[in-house]
């Protein structure tokens, strides 16, 4: 099982990734070294969006969607 995953950081900025383990993730990147560059110097982090996919090519095809958007459509995503 897969999960995207949009966190809000300290700066309101969005980041969008993919995990198996949604909890532990979030934790990566508001503690320790292995969350991602641009999430450690905005921290902390909190989810604000996430969605399940039975396997890792949908939900990176999704991730990328995502990622193209600009920020006015990923706050539109939020509230659905």
């Amino acid at each position: 099982m897969y999960y995207l995953y949009i966190l809000k950081c300290s700066d309101k900025t969005l980041y969008t990734g993919i995990t198996t383990d949604l909890k532990r993730r979030v934790v990566e990147h508001n503690v320790g070294k292995l969350g991602a560059k641009y999430t450690s110097a905005r921290r902390p982090v909190k989810l604000v969006y996430s969605k399940k996919f039975k396997n890792r090519s949908t939900a990176s095809k999704e991730e990328a969607r995502i990622k193209k958007m600009k920020k006015v459509e990923k706050l539109e995503l939020l509230k659905k």
